[in-house]
């Protein structure tokens, strides 16, 4: 597994899944689709577990079986599939599947554009103030390379800090990991309600497939809690055996947990009062992947602006530091006659 999955991870994903759409959409079975795929797949990275994937089916197994074997793709994916595969439906779970990877490279893209002007700005800051002012002011005397070493140990701590933040943001970690970011990033403005928003929307994705299937809606509760990537769901819906046990349905149980939003317990409720409950699933999911992928843009954007201005000022403290320093040693030339 890599150490971070990057925007162009995400799209060979979607790229698997797109062309896996096509080929069943076809008439093409999930073997014979694999096999093409694995002649010509969207990474080489790909080729290995897709072989492993193509000898699980050929002893018998299905598809969602030999995923869940293997653990190369995420519970997400692999309950997702197996809910098309109950369905019947299963290209159309390819293709949502292509649609979550190709909106999860675009809004990856986006963060990272919008950070790449401010990290320049940094570098070019710590290249003049770091570099070209001291080797000038040292009558071309200094040494270049301690110079240039100088600069790397000031950026160093930045990088560190950054590539932890990234690391650490990953979702491919274990739960109690990912429970504590969850736990410390949720009071955070945007970021925690924009990944709590994500995550609603992959719990109504898998809620909506998995009910289509004919899942059984406690099993289908359980399955979707897992998908959801987040332990606050997990742990939420996990407690609800004994209700629903009981007799209690999902929409009161919903409506009685702090943990989901007014907007979905409503929704759910009239969806289950209704018989619509798939279609109100699937506007869940639509609402809380658009207004997920906002907020974290958002977040991307405020921590842009921020970048930028702490670099501004940086820069503006070190030219009136330059020419402070510079208008003295001329004051004092001039004293001096």
């Amino acid at each position: 597994m890599p150490f971070i999955v990057s925007p162009r991870q995400f799209t060979q994903r979607a790229e698997f899944y797109r062309q896996l759409a096509q080929l069943t959409t076809a008439g093409i079975g999930v073997t014979p689709a694999l096999e093409q795929l694995k002649n010509h797949p969207p990474a080489h990275s790909y080729r290995a577990p897709i072989q492993r994937i193509l000898e699980k089916l050929t002893q018998g197994q299905t598809l969602s079986e030999s995923l869940q074997h293997d653990r190369w793709l995420p519970d997400f994916d692999v309950i997702l599939i197996e809910a098309g595969e109950r369905s019947g439906r299963l290209d159309s779970c390819f293709r949502m599947l292509a649609d979550y990877y190709n909106q999860r490279a675009s809004l990856t893209k986006q963060i990272i554009s919008r950070l790449i002007y401010p990290a320049f700005l940094i570098h070019f800051a710590a290249f003049v103030f770091l570099i070209v002012l001291p080797f000038a002011g040292s009558q071309f005397q200094a040494s270049l390379p301690l110079l240039f070493l100088k600069a790397v140990l000031m950026l160093l701590p930045i990088y560190l800090f950054v590539g932890l933040i990234i690391f650490v943001s990953q979702s491919k970690h274990g739960e109690k990991w990912r429970a504590v970011m969850e736990t410390v990033l949720y009071p955070v403005p945007m970021l925690g309600s924009g990944r709590r928003a994500l995550a609603l929307a992959r719990l109504s994705a898998v809620l909506e497939a998995l009910i289509s299937a004919g899942v059984n809606i406690i099993e289908a509760w359980n399955f979707a809690a897992i998908a959801s990537n987040s332990p606050a769901l997990h742990r939420t819906i996990s407690g609800w055996k004994s209700s629903l046990a009981a007799g209690r349905t999902p929409a009161e149980l919903v409506r009685s947990s702090s943990i989901f939003p007014t907007t979905f317990a409503n929704l759910y409720h009239s969806g289950e009062v209704s018989g619509k409950l798939d279609e109100s699933l699937h506007r869940l999911h639509i609402y809380y992947a658009e207004e997920g992928s906002y907020k974290i843009q958002t977040m991307a954007q405020w921590t842009t602006y921020t970048i930028y201005l702490l670099a501004v000022l940086i820069i503006a403290y070190k030219i009136i530091q330059f020419y402070t320093g510079y208008f003295n040693q001329v004051s004092n030339v001039m004293n001096g006659f």
